[in-house]
């Protein structure tokens, strides 16, 4: 697979009936055809986020000896893993996540495709492992998506999420690059991201652990980032939390990320994002969101920002809006951050007028609702 033109074989794929699309279908021991059962599908207003699955899945397979080889399409179900699989005792595991959107003109539209699949291919190098061509990538969604594009929800606030994942896996035990991996799209419809969608969350700010340090994985999406994160997480939840707003490793004053997202604050008529230095990852949202604040003309800068600056913005009632961007949930508000025994009440604790502008006319963009000015969207079906 060292060619974007290699074949994807599509035999085995589930057809959305259930059945194998061809008479070459999934075989168990025996050696008799399985054709996997009908996967239910909820309606759109059921769909939460990240549990239910298409009928089918992309795999790629990649080894030292014949480098990427057998693209094909087949029936979702359970990865045959060594027990010493290099993914599960060394970490060497890398993902991405985007949208597939189904338009008002019922037209499907991946966002930024593009660049999600070159943050893909960059971010493999960091952990030694071997890179996605862009064009495969590509293609792969696109092979699954011929297959289960009928599962893309139609609803506002729905889509359909691809994770593209690349893990290790050889069966040894040692500290060195895996020798064997395997490349895989999965689909997801799914509605909104957190219950309060567009409503205003509350933010735990985190004084004692660290989610990444510059140097390590923090600017790349692997599985290590999201396990250091569990525990701050799940202790922001007890306290009345929906996430953590992260400080850097050093000194924990500097604002880096917030829950799974990128950050934005708006303190008077500066809106301030923390610039990417190795520990923070860069958002595709985050670089759309500049795209669009740098449209509308207003003042959007990448520097620094401290807890005290917060605080004292809040004191003196310049803190206007603070906001999370991302894939997931695209534009989430912070109605009130808590720090030690401090109750930081934003804005009004509602949502702010900026956070739902972008909020909408991102969404406006990816619905296909308005024109998409930036040229953010592909069409695939």
């Amino acid at each position: 697979m060292n060619s974007p033109s290699l074949v994807i074989d599509r035999r085995l794929a589930s057809s959305p009936s259930g059945a194998p699309a061809s008479g070459n279908g999934a075989r168990n021991p025996e050696g008799q055809e399985a054709a996997p059962a009908k996967r239910q599908r909820p309606a759109d207003h059921e769909l939460g986020f990240g549990r239910v699955f298409t009928d089918n899945l992309f795999l790629a397979d990649w080894t030292t000896q014949k480098g990427w080889h057998a693209a094909r399409v087949a029936p979702y179900s359970a990865l045959p893993f060594d027990p010493a699989a290099a993914v599960l005792h060394y970490g060497q595991a890398l993902f991405e996540g985007f949208k597939i959107f189904r338009g008002v003109d019922n037209v499907l539209r991946a966002f930024r495709v593009d660049r999600h699949a070159a943050r893909m291919a960059s971010g493999a190098a960091r952990l030694c492992m071997p890179a996605i061509d862009p064009e495969v990538f590509k293609a792969g969604m696109q092979a699954l998506l011929d297959v289960d594009g009928s599962w893309v929800p139609s609803s506002p606030g729905t889509a359909l999420y691809v994770r593209p994942t690349l893990v290790a896996t050889e069966g040894f035990l040692g500290v060195r690059p895996a020798e064997s991996y395997v490349f895989f799209h999965i689909f997801s419809p799914v509605g909104p991201y957190y219950a309060e969608g567009m409503g205003p969350v509350k933010i735990w700010i985190e004084q004692n652990y660290t989610r990444a340090a510059a140097g390590g994985l923090g600017a790349v999406k692997t599985g290590a980032n999201y396990a250091a994160s569990l525990l701050a997480a799940s202790e922001a939840k007890k306290k009345g939390y929906t996430q953590v707003l992260w400080t850097d490793a050093k000194e924990h004053r500097w604002l880096e990320e917030v829950g799974t997202m990128n950050l934005f604050v708006q303190i008077g008529d500066e809106i301030i994002t923390p610039p990417l230095g190795g520990s923070i990852l860069a958002g595709v949202t985050r670089a759309s969101v500049l795209e669009v604040l740098a449209d509308y003309k207003l003042r959007a800068v990448e520097r620094p920002v401290s807890v005290e600056e917060l605080v004292e913005a809040h004191g003196k009632g310049t803190l206007k809006e603070v906001f999370g961007t991302g894939t997931a949930a695209v534009i989430s508000p912070v109605g009130e951050l808590g720090y030690g025994d401090k109750k930081l009440v934003v804005g009004d604790g509602q949502t702010g007028p900026l956070a739902r502008r972008l909020y909408d006319d991102l969404t406006s963009m990816q619905y296909a609702q308005k024109p998409d000015r930036f040229g953010w969207l592909t069409k695939v079906g």
